[in-house]
């Protein structure tokens, strides 16, 4: 089984500063979008542009390394920045590693969805709060 708790805290231990990057990239895309942000194709290319410009899209590869092997999983293969392993979403970047055990998935949360009206709002300032691991099938 998984160690989900494990591969979040080495996350927060040995990758928060690129989680602050992360976080740093997605307020400077809010700060030039107008609002109410409601293109989420359009904010995930921004998402995208912004980590690549500030070289921590290359970096995200490692943090999912880190998860994968503090949860006590091991990559059949070293991860990329691309997918599979790393998607840039309108709610910002989702690393993903397919185990033995299932899809161990790290996501830190830079924009969050409100329904009514769809809109697209920045998420959780502070790292411990944006990311989370989990496992699906």
């Amino acid at each position: 089984m998984l160690d989900t708790a494990a591969a979040r805290d080495a996350v927060l231990a040995d990758h928060g500063a690129t989680v602050d990057r992360v976080l740093a990239c997605a307020d400077a895309v809010a700060d030039t979008r107008e609002s109410p942000i409601t293109d989420g194709p359009g904010l995930a290319d921004a998402i995208e542009a912004a980590l690549g410009g500030a070289g921590v899209l290359g970096t995200l590869p490692a943090v999912l390394a880190t998860a994968v092997e503090a949860a006590g999983g091991r990559l059949s293969a070293q991860p990329v920045a691309a997918p599979p392993y790393v998607a840039v979403t309108s709610r910002g970047p989702i690393l993903r590693a397919t185990l033995d055990e299932g899809r161990l998935v790290v996501s830190i949360r830079a924009f969050e969805v409100e329904r009514e009206p769809r809109r697209y709002v920045r998420g959780p300032a502070d790292p411990d709060a944006a990311l989370a691991v989990a496992v699906r099938d």
